[in-house]
């Protein structure tokens, strides 16, 4: 199996930059939004997304995990970014205190596995109900879970983007790990809080259900804007299919990069595909 997709990053109303980093290809989507009120927001997720995406695209012999165990696979390359956003701040003191979220799914053409850090989403949309895959790690959702208030008053709450776990340059917080029953003919949705702070997931739902992938992305993000776009919106959505995986020397060919990633000025360090 593999992923068909479609992604888009739009800056918002607000904001001149843009922190968030999408990439899409058949075997791995990620979303990584750039921590808001930290230095070089748009430099973690652009080089967090870059490690993640560029050990994918390559054959897995200098990963101690083994290939055929998605959780160590994602793991370690998490763990590789964590290292490549203190080498960041070593080389540039004034980065820090940068952080980045960072939501993937990576598919070995058989399995699917989860990594999440933060408040950035992955929603599965499976016969027209959705689901929601992830579990936001920020302090309003812990006195959800607490049962202070009710997720219903998570939005306009005053600490609603306040973050308990990202990847950042001083705390290594181990991610979400999952395995995930995907069949061909689901389809996800990975996106920044630039979405789900302001449209709601019946109206996600509605708009995953009702048109084909790109017009979904491009809904998606039209009605965070027309919400406000008080935020960097980053929509990614992957349709399940059931062809055969592409082989690794052409993977790179047919993969999508939006938001802060395509720009090399973001990245620490461009040779990290020779160092993966």
């Amino acid at each position: 199996m593999r992923f068909t997709y479609a992604a888009e990053s739009h800056v918002g109303h607000v904001r001149d930059t843009n922190e968030d980093s999408g990439f899409a290809g058949p075997h791995l989507l990620l979303v990584a939004d750039g921590v808001g009120g930290a230095p070089a927001g748009e430099v973690a997720s652009a080089s967090v997304a870059f490690v993640m995406s560029a050990i994918s695209l390559t054959p897995r012999g200098s990963l101690r995990a083994a290939p055929s165990d998605l959780l160590a696979v994602l793991r370690e390359s998490v763990q590789y970014a964590f290292r490549q956003l203190r080498e960041g701040v070593a080389t540039d003191p004034e980065r820090a205190g940068m952080a980045t979220t960072l939501t993937a799914i990576l598919t070995d053409g058989e399995r699917f596995g989860l990594a999440h850090i933060g408040n950035s989403r992955a929603y599965l949309l499976r016969r027209g109900q959705l689901s929601q895959l992830t579990t936001d790690h920020t302090f309003v959702q812990f006195l959800v879970d607490e049962g202070r208030i009710t997720p219903e008053q998570v939005r306009d709450h005053p600490f609603q983007s306040v973050i308990t776990r990202s990847v950042s340059a001083t705390d290594e917080h181990e991610p979400d790990l999952a395995l995930l029953d995907l069949q061909a003919g689901d389809r996800v949705l990975l996106c920044s809080d630039g979405l789900t702070d302001l449209v709601s997931d019946n109206d996600v739902g509605f708009c995953l259900t009702s048109t084909p992938r790109t017009g979904a992305v491009q809904g998606l993000i039209r009605s965070a804007l027309e919400a406000g776009g008080r935020d960097n919106v980053t929509c990614v959505v992957g349709d399940v299919d059931s062809g055969p995986l592409l082989p690794w020397t052409r993977r790179c060919y047919y993969c999508r990069m939006v938001g802060a990633l395509p720009q090399l000025g973001n990245l620490i360090d461009p040779a990290v595909p020779r160092a993966a």
